[in-house]
Order: C-alpha cells, then structure tokens, then sequence
C-alpha cells in the first residue's frame, strides 16, 4: 500500500537510510501511535530550485538548491542551510527529519526543515556568495517565512548569509521581517549566546552524561572531529572544566598531543587556516585519529564518519554527537555492545535550535535577553530535557538514541493524530 520513495535511492547507511533505519527501531514503543508511522518516511514537501548568477568574469553559473520540509505538525519549520558541493537532496531530507525529532525532543514548537546547495562557499568571491545567498532565497522564499519555515546557519554558513537571507525576504515583501531567519548578527535581530549555543548543549549533555558514567571532566582526554562553530566551542568548555584536549581533526589534517592541547593558541590558527601544521601538537594520518586513547570523543563534522569498522577501534567511554547523524546504524550496534555510551545528535546538539528558537521569540516580542538568561534556559531546557529520554531508557532498557526518538516521535504523532487529515 505505502510504496518507497520513488527520488531518493538511500542505502542502509546513507543519510535517508540511516534515519529510516532509527524510525523502524522505534516503532515497538509508539503503541497504537505506530499507525501513523508512515507520516515520519516521508517529507512534506521538498523544493529543488536552479541557482543561476553572473561570477565576476561574466560567467554564468548554475547551483542546485535545495529546501525540504519534513513535517509540520507542531509547527512553522526550522533547520539551518548548508552550502556543501557535495550536499544531495537526500542529505537535505534527512537533516530535515533529524531536525522534526530534534525539535519535539527538547519540545520547542516547530517543525523539521533544511536547506542546502551544491556549491564550495570558498571557491566563490564575496560578491557571488552573496548573489548565490540571494537568488538562493528568493527561489525558495514562496515556503518560507517567520510563521511557515525559519533557517538557520549551517556547514559553510553564518550570520552575514543569514542577513543577506533576510534582508532578500524582507525586500521580497516589503517588511523588514526579522523573523524569518536565525543566527543573524546582533544588529538584525540576533540572540546573544546563539553563536556558542550548539558547541554549549554538547557540553551540557556531555557533562550529564559524564556524571552518570561516574567519568571525572578534571583530566578527561578529549578528541574532537570537526573544529568549527559546534567543535571548537565544545573543546573550549570541556577544556574550562579540566579536560584535556588531546586530538582535534579538521578538513586540513589531524594533530594530536596526549598532554592537551593549547586553545588559545589553536583556536586562532585553525580558524586562519585549519589545524594542520599547528606547532604545539603532532601530525597524524586522519586515520589514526579513531585509534586514539581518548575518554570522550566528540564527532562535530559532517554524518556518516562512525562506521561499523571505526566503532570497533574506538577507545573512548563517551561520544557526544555534535554533527548530524555522524555514525551509522551498524556502528551504534557496535559501540551498545561494547558498552560506549553514546548522547545521540537529536539531542546533544540541540543547543543551536533552542536559542535559534529564543532568538525568534525575541524577534516577535522585539524584547531581548542578556546572554546569562539565554544560558540559564537552556541548560534547563536541555537538562529537563535528557532527564526524560534517560527516564524513558531506563524504563524501556533501550539506547539514549531510540529513546530520544521515542519521546519525540510521540509528540510528532500525537499532534499528526490531533490534528487529523485534511481534507
């Protein structure tokens, strides 16, 4: 009765895959619930759009965009938009869903949604990102808006692509409508404590997480995968409550000191230019890196870099999923039965949408909070939060991941079931 998909092809271990895969996992613990299922394998709507520009030679060029809304039941949409040359519509489908169950697990009144396009940002002029960001927006600004579906920076976005994002939809409409997107700076609307806001409910997870393994932060060893906006920020709060950084890997190559390394000096460097060649620690094959004798391994990169293969070398006691799905339904198998404990990305990571969701709630309310307040939020929010998935793991005896998607997925299709059908 209910056919696959016919544009996506995903694989067990794709992105579509490995989601689909975490759905069917939880199915046993939605009671009569489970009927609506189906609703959580297929997106609501999905929009590829041409990106056409004029580059700085005369050229013109063509990106394929994408912007995918997931489900909508308990909300306007929200998730981010990377600008990735490898990003593929079925990347995007799946960082939507994981947003849909990233939202209702720390119970924030959205939906899932995500936005991509096939382009490397760094290979463009200042001026063809901005017309990219530009036209990109206006192709996708009939499902947009600050009461239908509110992006946010992603891989390889920030806060000046949000702005030209809003502004386009503003001129597009004549408002300035500074809810339409999250993430943008201050000036515009923006929340204090947005930008450390992910790499912060890493850390608040992680230290919840650390406490009930009975694991001491004061000179925990820390590998860190990815050192951007998530990973870089997670080191630094980890490194504040006496853990040693001891291996970071980047785009540019991995360094590794089993003494820690020093931030303050890193941090510069690899936002310069990446880590590779940093003085104060020594090269290592990229490989290497899921070998190390580390106590906490946080992966903050892009999905799919756990595999089965690597779950079995890990060393580590705890991984804190600061990327989307970065590990793979055969590796999660893996890493339970080899007693890693593992705070899966739909909720480790959801730091970012909670203040992307006080940022929008101060936009409509044009009232602002100090980041202490932004703070104290959301640590509780995230704390109330793990509170109930660990209380439904331990009831149900299941992995931090399948009870986070049982938590969340009641919600999703008890709203779908309140709501009915239309027509």
């Amino acid at each position: 009765m209910n056919q696959p998909l016919s544009y996506v092809h995903p694989t067990a271990n794709s992105p579509w895959g490995t989601y689909i895969s975490q759905v069917d996992r939880v199915l046993p613990y939605l009671g009569p619930l489970a009927r609506w299922s189906e609703t959580l394998k297929r997106p609501k709507r999905a929009l590829i759009v041409d990106v056409p520009i004029e580059m700085d030679d005369g050229r013109i060029a063509h990106f394929e965009g994408y912007r995918v809304q997931h489900n909508l039941s308990r909300g306007p949409g929200k998730g981010g938009v990377r600008f990735h040359p490898d990003v593929t519509l079925e990347e995007v489908m799946a960082l939507s869903a994981w947003m849909t169950v990233k939202c209702a697990a720390v119970n924030l009144p959205y939906g899932g949604a995500k936005g991509g396009i096939r382009v490397d940002p760094k290979r463009l002029s200042q001026q063809e990102l901005e017309k990219v960001t530009r036209r990109y927006t206006s192709e996708i600004g009939v499902i947009i808006g600050p009461q239908q579906d509110i992006p946010a920076p992603d891989v390889n976005t920030n806060a000046q692509i949000m702005a030209w994002m809003m502004d386009t939809y503003s001129m597009n409409t004549g408002t300035t409508a500074t809810g339409v997107v999250t993430g943008k700076p201050i000036h515009l609307g923006g929340s204090l404590g947005r930008v450390k806001a992910t790499g912060r409910g890493v850390f608040v997870t992680g230290r919840e997480a650390a406490r009930r393994l009975g694991l001491n932060l004061q000179g925990a060893r820390v590998a860190v995968q990815g050192f951007g906006n998530v990973g870089s920020v997670a080191a630094e709060l980890f490194a504040e409550a006496g853990a040693k950084i001891v291996a970071v890997q980047d785009h540019t190559g991995t360094i590794y000191n089993p003494n820690g390394l020093n931030l303050e000096q890193l941090l510069p460097q690899s936002r310069a230019k990446g880590v590779a060649g940093f003085a104060g620690g020594e090269a290592i094959a990229d490989e290497e890196f899921w070998d190390l004798p580390v106590d906490i391994l946080i992966p903050a990169a892009l999905e799919g870099q756990i595999t089965a293969a690597r779950a079995q070398r890990l060393k580590a006691r705890l991984v804190l999923e600061g990327a989307n799905g970065p590990t793979v339904p055969e590796a999660d198998d893996i890493l339970a039965s080899r007693g890693v404990l593992v705070v899966p990305d739909v909720i480790c990571n959801a730091g970012g949408v909670t203040v992307s969701y006080f940022e929008w709630v101060q936009d409509f309310s044009s009232f602002f909070w100090d980041e202490d307040e932004i703070n104290q939020r959301l640590d509780r929010i995230m704390g109330h939060a793990l509170q109930q998935i660990w209380d439904t793991a331990d009831r149900h005896k299941i992995t931090l991941r399948t009870a986070t998607f049982a938590v969340a997925c009641e919600r999703i299709l008890t709203a779908r079931q309140e709501r009915g059908l239309y027509p």
